[in-house]
């Protein structure tokens, strides 16, 4: 017999429930057949309630837990003259004990016994609560199938509607899943359900729910569902709310936790921990009973920052771009290589080296060493064929593959991240971690870190402006070598335009040009380059002072450089990344509310250069493309990047409204385009920023249009300090 809190708590595990900013439940967390989400009886659809109280118990009003008429019924039909068919005398109050309450029966006698105390339980049941609230906990607590726990899940899962939305034929549907849910899967054995949905309405029809003309009508209408199973790896945002449940459920870092090649890792993720509230939130907030959050059971209500429609207009422009432009053009350049997807530059043996490293970071060579397989074995295993299902951009499909294949295939696929967020408060309004997390889990906006090549500029220069720089000082555009402790460096430029010319820094940013960011950083202090770089938010423990620093060798995150780069878009003040707005428990009160997180960078007239700056680059520089190709107006800011061998392609751009970064690129640095023109971050990276910008200001409902303005003083010049214009100067950059 269960104790009385039971009885007063019976459901406790509630899935917890991920909100866009737009009001959309974009997911849910929850343990294996828990997907359970609560709704009141006031929200529930009258359908439902008389199609399950004629289908299960016609005399539910007038008993109290136990229909002697219905017992009696029962015991002799079944019991003396042996009809099996003829239906039980179980109440809902009963149905609903057993559910709660008794384990699954082994046999008959088990069975037996468990009856008189599931009455016992249906009487207490009926003195706690009220036939409404019953009818509410039946229906939030039935398992559905397919993961569609409780009534407001199947709904969803079956219609995509709302409990309170339910028609007759919907709501008859799923009453006659409670007889034998997997005998009348809807999805499986669609006929089969359409009987048993018809004996619903033929009940309903009996208990006078129904006019015959209704039930006429009603029992020749076909199914119709509208079926989409909930799982963590469908819908929209899925590498987000995969990102935002680890980063709620992290634990305090602990440097024994992280591999020595990774200890970097624990720096960062200590640092988040003493500054992000929300990073490791369950595990720092307690309940009333002194255990931590779980968003698993918990029940909550994660109100995020995400819009609905702009994180599918990222999604769209990534694949749109990707799949449908990028990914085409690099496996035409491979067709002739036999080593493909890697560049046609490495050797047999470096290509080995890294299926060697692919293989040993596989799940399956895990658990074939924990199997105790030998490396012979374990090398048979990879090289034999066997039935896989494998990714294309047209859909799964299954195929005869050996592992070792499929690992190649995999890595033929160009990875891409993206994430947009508000200057001014950080709401982070898209986030988009790869083209498909079912097949790519690796996250490429916080989780990976990549190097960001000429992305980097803008922070050296924004040190530059800080140090009394302005855009219109000049620079010898000559190659240079310079001494790096006692080494010679002598920096490489893609483009010898206005070679041995002065020009100016403007130019020079614009342009990307590599002589003159190592021409600024000689002017520099490296040692404070990267503390500036810490500033911006960028926290890789790993970036050490040097010369070279300036051209972006080190590894970043997407998040991080979007942050960063708001700095400019807000007059020299950084905005954190806001995940997540407030926090609700399973009864609607709010235990959580986070705030924007913000530091001054640079001062507000070193921002002000750095707009013009960054102008320039979008008005006639490396991101030109984006006025004369794809015809976006307004003022518009932002930096390409290109890493050695077109490893890295980024781009990220800015308006007074969003800042939003991209990276594309291959699994490992040694899958990338062989040129400049296809690798460069203005082809691979700078339109997925285009085409979500163009879809962004298309749609009106959400307020950003290009006649926002930065702020820039009425007639501000940078150059005022400047007594005469010099050749090649400002007014000459872009003829």
């Amino acid at each position: 017999m269960p104790p009385i809190d039971d009885l007063q708590n019976p459901i406790n595990r509630f899935a917890t429930q991920v909100f866009s900013s737009d009001g959309k439940v974009i997911g849910t967390w929850n343990i294996n057949k828990e997907n359970r989400i609560v709704v009141p009886y006031s929200k529930i659809s009258p359908n439902l309630v008389n199609a399950l109280v004629a289908t299960e118990d016609a005399r539910f009003y007038d008993h109290s837990g136990i229909d002697f008429i219905a017992l009696g019924r029962a015991v002799i039909k079944r019991g003396l003259l042996g009809q099996t068919s003829a239906g039980g005398g179980s109440t809902i109050t009963q149905q609903l004990a057993k559910q709660l309450f008794s384990d699954v029966a082994h046999s008959t006698l088990e069975r037996v016994l468990q009856k008189p105390i599931e009455w016992v339980i249906a009487v207490k049941l009926e003195r706690n609560y009220t036939k409404e609230e019953i009818i509410a906990l039946y229906l939030n607590y039935f398992d559905f199938l397919h993961n569609a726990v409780g009534i407001k899940t199947a709904a969803n899962t079956y219609f995509d509607k709302e409990p309170s939305n339910l028609s007759v034929c919907e709501a008859a549907t799923l009453i006659g899943l409670c007889k034998n849910p997997s005998l009348f899967n809807p999805v499986r054995y669609p006929e089969r359900c359409v009987e048993r949905r018809n004996v619903v309405l033929s009940q309903m029809h009996k208990a006078g729910y129904l006019s015959t003309a209704e039930y006429n009508q009603y029992s020749d209408e076909p199914l119709a569902l509208n079926f989409h199973r909930m799982d963590h790896k469908d819908g929209t945002a899925t590498y987000f709310r995969d990102f935002l449940r680890r980063y709620m459920m992290a634990s305090q870092p602990n440097i024994n936790d992280y591999p020595s090649w990774n200890k970097q890792q624990y720096t960062i993720d200590s640092i988040t921990w003493a500054n992000d509230p929300l990073y490791g939130w369950c595990n720092k907030n307690y309940k009333k009973d002194g255990t931590p959050y779980n968003v698993y059971s918990d029940g909550l209500k994660v109100y995020t920052t995400i819009d609905s429609r702009m994180q599918q207009y990222a999604e769209e422009a990534m694949y749109g771009h990707v799949a449908q432009y990028l990914q085409k053009e690099f496996d035409k350049t491979n067709r002739s290589n036999p080593d493909a997807p890697f560049s046609g530059d490495l050797t047999k043996q470096q290509v080995k080296d890294i299926m060697r490293r692919a293989v040993r970071q596989s799940e399956r060579y895990r658990m074939l060493k924990a199997r105790g397989a030998t490396d012979a074995e374990i090398d048979e295993s990879f090289r034999t064929k066997t039935e896989m299902t494998v990714f294309t951009y047209h859909g799964d499909i299954d195929t005869l593959m050996s592992p070792l294949d499929s690992i190649r295939y995999n890595k033929s696929f160009l990875r891409a991240g993206f994430m947009s967020m508000d200057p001014k408060n950080g709401y982070v309004k898209a986030y988009v971690g790869g083209m498909d997390f079912t097949h790519f889990m690796y996250d490429m906006v916080t989780g990976g870190r990549r190097q960001v090549g000429s992305t980097i500029k803008p922070f050296l220069y924004a040190l530059g402006m800080e140090n009394g720089f302005s855009p219109c000082d000049q620079a010898p555009n000559v190659q240079h070598t310079y001494m790096v402790a006692g080494r010679p460096w002598t920096p490489r430029n893609t483009s010898r335009s206005r070679y041995g010319q002065m020009v100016t820094l403007k130019w020079g940013l614009s342009q990307s040009n590599n002589w003159i960011s190592a021409y600024l950083m000689s002017k520099l202090n490296p040692q404070q380059f990267v503390s500036t770089l810490h500033d911006f938010g960028i926290n890789n423990p790993d970036i050490h002072p040097s010369m070279s620093l300036c051209l972006g060798p080190c590894d970043v995150s997407v998040a991080e450089m979007v942050s960063a780069y708001t700095t400019f878009a807000n007059h020299g003040i950084r905005t954190s990344p806001l995940f997540v707005t407030r926090i609700e428990d399973n009864e609607g009160n709010v235990i959580a509310r986070f705030q924007p997180r913000m530091n001054e960078v640079i001062s507000a007239e070193s921002a002000n250069k750095m707009l013009v700056l960054l102008q320039a680059v979008v008005d006639g520089g490396t991101a030109g493309r984006l006025r004369y190709k794809y015809n976006i107006e307004g003022e518009i800011g932002g930096k390409t990047g290109t890493t050695n061998n077109n490893s890295d392609a980024w781009f990220v751009g800015f308006t007074p409204q969003l800042v939003s970064g991209v990276w594309v690129g291959g699994e490992d640095r040694d899958i990338h385009f062989k040129n400049i023109q296809m690798g460069q971050g203005a082809t691979m990276a700078l339109p997925i920023w285009a085409y979500y910008m163009k879809k962004v200001y298309r749609d009106r409902s959400l307020g950003y249009d290009t006649q926002s303005k930065f702020g820039l003083p009425e007639g501000y010049n940078p150059c005022a300090n400047i007594a005469e214009e010099q050749p090649n100067g400002i007014d000459e950059v872009f003829e």
